[in-house]
């Protein structure tokens, strides 16, 4: 024979749990929409050519001189005026995930969102 006491207090226990028990997987896989290639792929943000302006002021300092190699290590500079702001999207976001080695280019990568490098790459492009 159970005792009630100790019924009640197995009761206590178990009605919390039973209470926080998260939809049966059925119910989310139902509800969720299904993800479809083209969906899947983030849209890239169209840039801003006047923001970008703003955004590389600090680019200036070794893009903007013609044949500029920074002091260590050793590193030419590429000239990146007129690039294609695909080509500069792809570039930045590479830096930004580590996928592309430099540190200064890391650095300065790493704290740009999507849309700022959308807008560096609209204004830099348009340069020529």
């Amino acid at each position: 024979m159970i005792r009630p006491l100790l019924l009640a207090s197995c009761l206590t226990l178990a009605v919390p749990a039973f209470a926080q028990t998260p939809p049966a997987p059925a119910t989310v896989a139902a509800a969720a929409p299904v993800a479809t290639p083209a969906a899947a792929a983030p849209a890239t943000p169209t840039g801003d050519a006047a923001r970008g302006k703003e955004l590389t002021y600090t680019c200036q300092g070794c893009h903007g001189v013609t044949g500029y190699k920074n002091a260590y290590p050793n590193y030419h500079v590429p000239k990146i005026g007129g690039q294609s702001p695909q080509y500069l999207i792809n570039a930045l976001t590479e830096y930004q995930k580590g996928a592309r080695k430099h540190p200064t280019m890391q650095a300065q990568a790493a704290s740009f969102s999507a849309q700022d490098i959308a807008d560096i790459a609209a204004y830099i492009s348009s340069l020529k």
